[in-house]
């Protein structure tokens, strides 16, 4: 099997050459996870990421080498697929359990509401992939070029529109995993391939031998509580909701925040209304688009691989003209709707139905116990004591569902006791704030994120209470690098590693997530970062209109006014092409 970095086709990166040879995903990986080393080859490090593992190196044991020549600290990271962040308690404390086995002793929540492990070496790989599964959880297609978690609205209110959501998500990530047996057999012990088994197409009715060009993001959304950033999302179904009950969606394409720095063909984009459908089409929808996603997205480039771009380049009228030959009808134009911001339910809220739920808020979604701070005992002291059925937030915080009225004071004297601090005890620039993992673990990591973004926070905390604004709900979200994960260019202050202990700053966006920010300055040292921005908050604070929030304030006043109130060495212009804009 050729290698990625071998010579591609013209017209075909070497990672299509990689997945059209893989025998539907088993490449080589069952020999190599048995042949003593610590690491993958090239071609399985590529395969292995449709299994839900990334082959990473820990930069932290990078820093601590002395020159004798010691190889790199290879490690994995895990992630389970984990639909609408829907779990139960028993599988929560096996995860738990398997973090502290396998892994770093800690688990990490998502950003699109899954659970990731870190630190995970390839010998304990099995042991891991198989535990998870062992939960009815699974890891496959959890990354890779395929369907990635299906998100949907995480609050667990029963009014029985939730519950279609979650439905419709579920039968979603059902329809569009992977077919192949290769993870059952590498993973679960199933029965070999054998060569005169791989005959037809058959075993990817969908996606076929080379699967999609690169990777896709669902997510499902009612319109009084966009907390999936639905504009974010690569096919975005929003619930057109009448007399209490949701009669179809509005169906949006091509969101996706990564770009590369210096890179003009790259960009942040946010979805595109394109159609009405009936509920009950949402699945052969959901087909439809990642069919016409697979026949026509960039194969050469990966870096223009996204389903964006072929929005970008056709336009709505051409790409809801091309859909409807994939969906098989003619489509209706999307029907009004007025999409509201995510609801902050932090804390303890009535569900409905004579149940409550619980938000905690989970800075940076990393489950750990660290000195006095220690979440991840006291979350496993309640999940063995109330046994509560759980959400996992797009916003990478934990829901308990389900509980009785009386949990409220044990939850929160358990946290307290924990040295963990209460919803309630957290400003709100804190409670909406979110960062990747970054350095030491992400390869593609050029800056620290989460271990920075807490200093960052305190110090912002400050000075918006210096000013009277600590009551704000201005949305701050940092990356390691330009790919986005944590979805940082439509927030109010966007914060993206540039390089080395450098950002570029981002300004401009709001909670709703419907507008890109815009570059304030670039090559931002990490302590300059907030007295940076300290000048527009000083003057938001005076000039502000009645309701006006910190990023509408911003795109009213433009770029160039902006860049007025700074230090003339920040005053710098533009970043480099391919920012967002």
């Amino acid at each position: 099997m050729a290698e990625a970095s071998e010579n591609p086709t013209p017209n075909r990166s070497g990672v299509e050459i990689v997945k059209e040879n893989s025998r539907y995903l088993r490449g080589n990986i069952i020999a190599e996870l048995n042949d003593g080393t610590d690491h993958v080859s090239k071609d399985s490090y590529q395969l292995l990421k449709f299994h839900g593992t990334y082959q990473q190196e820990d930069r932290d044991a990078r820093k601590r080498r002395d020159k004798s020549g010691l190889a790199k600290h290879t490690i994995f990271m895990v992630r389970c697929k984990i639909p609408g962040g829907k779990l139960t308690a028993d599988q929560y404390l096996a995860l738990d359990d398997l973090a502290e086995r396998h892994a770093n002793k800690t688990l990490r929540l998502t950003t699109r509401q899954g659970i990731q492990f870190h630190g995970v070496l390839k010998k304990d790989l099995h042991a891991t992939i198989r535990g998870i599964n062992e939960t009815m959880l699974t890891t496959l297609g959890a990354c890779g070029d395929v369907e990635r978690n299906v998100m949907c609205t995480a609050a667990p209110i029963r009014d029985g529109l939730r519950e279609q959501v979650q439905a419709a998500a579920d039968a979603i990530a059902a329809h569009l995993a992977p077919r192949t047996r290769a993870y059952h057999e590498i993973w679960l012990n199933g029965k070999q391939w054998r060569l005169e088994d791989d005959k037809t197409d058959d075993e990817e009715p969908i996606y076929g031998k080379t699967y999609l060009p690169r990777k896709f993001k669902t997510g499902i959304v009612l319109p009084d509580d966009n907390d999936v950033d639905i504009y974010a999302q690569d096919l975005g179904f929003v619930a057109i909701v009448e007399s209490g009950k949701i009669l179809g969606y509005n169906v949006l394409v091509g969101g996706g925040m990564g770009m590369t720095h210096g890179n003009p063909n790259t960009f942040p984009f946010l979805a595109r209304p394109i159609c009405y459908i009936p509920a009950g089409d949402i699945v052969r929808m959901a087909e439809a688009v990642v069919k016409l996603f697979r026949d026509h997205g960039n194969r050469a480039d990966r870096k223009r691989a996204r389903i964006k771009y072929v929005i970008a380049e056709w336009g709505v009228p051409r790409f809801k003209e091309v859909l409807e030959t994939y969906f098989g009808s003619e489509l209706e134009d999307p029907r009004p709707v007025e999409i509201q911001p995510m609801r902050l339910r932090f804390g303890w809220h009535p569900q409905g139905d004579g149940r409550f739920f619980y938000w905690v808020s989970v800075e940076n979604g990393r489950i750990k116990d660290e000195g006095e701070f220690r979440l991840r005992t006291a979350l496993r002291t309640l999940m063995q004591r109330f046994r509560p059925n759980l959400r996992i937030t797009p916003t990478q915080d934990l829901i308990l569902c389900d509980l009785p009225p009386e949990a409220r004071n044990e939850i929160e004297t358990t946290l307290r006791s924990h040295g963990v601090r209460l919803p309630n005890e957290l400003t709100l620039v804190q409670q909406l704030s979110m960062a990747c993992p970054a350095i030491p673990t992400c390869g593609l990591a050029i800056s620290e994120s989460e271990r920075a973004l807490p200093g960052i926070i305190d110090q912002l905390e400050a000075e918006l209470h210096r000013l009277g604004l600590e009551n704000e709900q201005i949305v701050v979200r940092m990356t390691g690098c330009p790919n986005g994960c944590a979805r940082p260019y439509q927030s109010d202050i966007g914060i993206v590693g540039r390089s080395g202990d450098k950002y570029t700053l981002f300004v401009g966006g709001r909670l709703l997530g419907d507008r890109l920010n815009f570059v304030l300055c670039d090559l931002v040292p990490s302590a300059r970062i907030v007295p940076t921005l300290v000048p527009l908050l000083e003057a938001f604070r005076e000039q502000r209109r009645p309701g006006e929030g910190f990023g509408d304030w911003c795109t009213r006043m433009g770029p160039d006014r902006l860049r007025a109130l700074l230090p003339e060495a920040l005053a710098l212009p533009p970043h480099p092409a391919g920012a967002a804009s």
